[in-house]
């Protein structure tokens, strides 16, 4: 069965977005294989506002070959977008029903893992619903002090088992947690 994944940046004191909902302390080191990642999944699942922000994205006219390869991998990805309004959209499936029902759908479908990109908001509830079968979080060396958490208001405990660990070139620690549930 596909698994659903959460492929995150976090600061060391916890956040996923500064203050002012910047990322721009995200270190993407050579060494850390998100080709790989890339690679292992067939499938993207976004919120609206995180989909209006990089679903569609296209590199600069000026960007090297890396950063255009980087971006046609992301958008040959099939894309799901929870949303509560409804919308067509050519280069996604928009979702506004029940998400857990949705997410044991697509977990049958035959393909690669699933990669739950977020934005905040889709991602605690994913956490609520238990629905997040492996945390891969890469921990990056700055502290910001303030901004949007990852774990915020859990209503229980989140038990996971540590299956991995790498430590990247720049201070960068990617912890991979399996769901024990």
């Amino acid at each position: 069965m596909r698994k659903i994944i959460l492929d995150l940046a976090v600061s060391l004191d916890g956040f996923i977005e500064g203050p002012n909902g910047e990322t721009d302390w995200c270190i993407m080191d050579d060494d850390m294989n998100f080709d790989g990642f890339l690679a292992s999944i067939d499938t993207i699942l976004y919120g609206r506002v995180s989909y209006d922000a990089w679903g569609t994205h296209q590199p600069d006219e000026n960007a090297g070959p890396e950063e255009k390869e980087f971006w046609e991998s992301i958008h040959s990805k099939n894309k799901y977008v929870f949303s509560h309004k409804k919308r067509e959209d050519a280069g996604a499936v928009f979702i506004n029903s029940d998400i857990a029902e949705t997410i044991a759908e697509l977990k049958q479908h035959p393909g690669k893992d699933i990669w739950l990109y977020g934005g905040a908001g889709l991602i605690k509830t994913f956490i609520a619903l238990d629905l997040i079968d492996i945390y891969r979080i890469s921990v990056h060396p700055i502290a910001l002090g303030s901004g949007k958490p990852l774990f915020e208001n859990l209503r229980e405990r989140l038990e996971l088992k540590l299956s991995t660990t790498h430590v990247f070139r720049s201070g960068v620690v990617q912890l991979i947690y399996e769901s024990k549930n």
